[in-house]
């Protein structure tokens, strides 16, 4: 007999409501914890709690211990990190973006990496001109293509952005868009030394964007500060303001190294 579309819908649910089950209960305890006292205190039988347990396991949100215990996973700490990032990031951003947009009276957007992607969370818009401006908030584009998403390829290996190629395949939007590995490792090689990486009609034609990146204490690149324009009014001096704008809310973020020159 086919089971009822209502019950199957509720079996994805209930996994993920045991699965925060386990790890509230996880988070009561700072050594790692049985698999016994888990299936207990989370009501759950043995053998369902085992199986979610190891699921969580291997994508790192719990990790075993001795033989049969567990314990809270270090990717919760990185999302948990991130999500903070990002708070912090929006607050300090914006008081320094409008700025930026009021000098120069172009969009200004503030980008995130998500896996082989920028994420745009947040916007000033210039509302100048009928072109199309493709950043904006919640928009998503390959890092190879856009301004911001250089920055956080030239923070990588070279090795590493081999890797990203190789996994990507590199697609292309426009006629300019940079489509071969050695082409983009030259321009990464160019962010690296100047600090700012451009976009010149890559995502869309007739639009191009100028990206200095924001650090956190630590010194990891967390954001991409990037202003964008159309064609026919970009100026490429707008870099020293737009690097000038993602030092200073890095500085905010309490980043305290020098850029290089």
């Amino acid at each position: 007999m086919t089971q009822p579309a209502a019950d199957s819908a509720k079996s994805p649910i209930q996994v993920i409501e045991r699965m925060m089950k386990l790890l509230d209960v996880l988070s009561y305890y700072q050594e790692p914890v049985s698999l016994k006292q888990l299936a207990l205190e989370s009501g759950l039988h043995p053998s369902t709690a085992h199986r979610i347990l190891l699921a969580m396991a291997t994508s790192g949100f719990v990790e075993r211990g001795d033989p049969g215990t567990y314990r809270l996973g270090i990717r919760l700490l990185e999302l948990g990190n991130l999500v903070k990032s990002r708070i912090n990031i929006r607050d300090s951003a914006m008081p320094l973006m409008q700025g930026l947009h009021q000098a120069t009276g172009e969009s200004v957007n503030l980008g995130i990496r998500q896996e082989d992607e920028i994420v745009y969370v947040e916007r000033t818009s210039s509302g100048r001109s009928a072109v199309r401006i493709v950043h904006i908030v919640g928009a998503r584009a390959p890092l190879h293509l856009t301004a911001t998403g250089k920055l956080f390829l030239a923070e990588l290996s070279s090795a590493q952005v081999r890797d990203y190629c190789r996994r990507t395949g590199l697609p292309g939007q426009t006629p300019t868009s940079i489509t071969e590995a050695g082409k983009l490792e030259r321009e990464l090689d160019k962010v690296r030394r100047h600090g700012v990486a451009f976009d010149l009609d890559e995502v869309e034609m007739g639009v191009r964007c100028i990206a200095a990146g924001i650090r956190d204490d630590s010194g990891q690149l967390v954001a991409g500060l990037s202003l964008s324009s159309p064609a026919e009014r970009f100026n490429q001096d707008w870099a020293a303001q737009v690097r000038a704008t993602a030092d200073e809310i890095s500085r905010a973020l309490g980043y305290g190294g020098m850029r290089k020159a």
